[in-house]
């Protein structure tokens, strides 16, 4: 009889997967995927890989939940067993792939990173001089919060997306798609500083002259750079610029927003979305209640 390794061709698996350039990392994670099912099949007496069905492999997911394993590692594991029968089936070993379909375990939805009040006073209220540095970094600090722009968004602004006649920005979202969201007198007054004092201090020759922000360098603001100003404001700890989007989300709607019209402000396909906040405000509630409750 054959030797089961050979009828599950293992090796020649590893070969398509240098073959297609995989980094060694990405071969590691696979072929031990792959190890670890061919070792569960043969213990249940599955020899050979045209033995298995769609049942077969709900049981291996199921093996994989009862033992313990993370979602995460679980949904990866199922990749690798989908790429493995496409495989099989390229090379004409097998006609269809048990695994067309197969579904992975969605991982459970982290709740979005919120900036606290204490890092918020420090980012907006804290002193940090008026040199066009500083008044480009609290016009860029107001907008991400007070708007909830993604950062590449704000990055992406020119000065005619401003108009504060009217109280609203203009924003080119993903897909290229447009949105105007309000802004708050605070956030404006910081914005007409960088305008007037703070952007003629940071222009180069080359820089783009529509562009509302600008780098040290002169050039347009890059996400990175917002990073970086983050870091640099903030005495402690550290902020993403994403979790300034999440705050506004999450404080609109503490504040009784309709679930509706944030999903407008944030620009979100779908409303499915949105309601993530929804979650995070009632874990917040349910932390005040555990915190400061006498029976909490």
């Amino acid at each position: 009889m054959v030797e089961p390794p050979t009828l599950w061709r293992v090796e020649g698996f590893a070969t398509r997967l240098r073959a297609a350039n995989r980094s060694a990392e990405t071969m590691r994670a696979y072929l031990g995927d792959l190890e670890l099912f061919v070792s569960w099949a043969l213990e249940q007496g599955y020899e050979d890989p045209g033995r298995i069905t769609r049942k077969e492999l709900r049981d291996y997911v199921g093996y994989l939940t009862r033992r313990g394993d993370q979602r995460t590692s679980t949904a990866r594991r199922v990749a690798t067993i989908r790429n493995y029968f496409a495989w099989l089936v390229q090379e004409n070993i097998l006609e269809t792939s048990p695994a067309t379909g197969l579904k992975t375990p969605k991982p459970p939805k982290k709740l979005p990173e919120l900036v606290v009040r204490e890092q918020l006073e420090e980012l907006l209220d804290a002193d940090w001089g008026d040199d066009g540095k500083a008044v480009r970094d609290r016009a860029i600090c107001e907008i991400l919060y007070g708007a909830g722009l993604r950062v590449s968004e704000l990055c992406s602004l020119d000065l005619d997306s401003i108009d504060e006649s009217s109280g609203l920005i203009r924003v080119t979202g993903k897909g290229n798609k447009e949105r105007v969201v309000p802004l708050h007198a605070t956030a404006f007054a910081s914005l007409e500083v960088w305008r007037k004092r703070g952007r003629a201090s940071m222009m180069e020759a080359l820089s783009p002259g529509a562009a509302l922000f600008f780098n040290g360098r002169g050039k347009r603001l890059t996400p990175r750079d917002v990073r970086r100003i983050l870091d640099t404001r903030i005495g402690q700890g550290h902020i993403h610029p994403h979790a300034l989007r999440h705050t506004y989300a999450t404080h609109l709607l503490e504040g009784g927003a309709d679930l509706r019209v944030v999903q407008e402000l944030l620009g979100h396909e779908s409303l499915t979305t949105t309601q993530i906040y929804t979650h995070v405000s009632k874990s917040r509630l349910q932390n005040v209640h555990r915190t400061t409750h006498p029976r909490g």
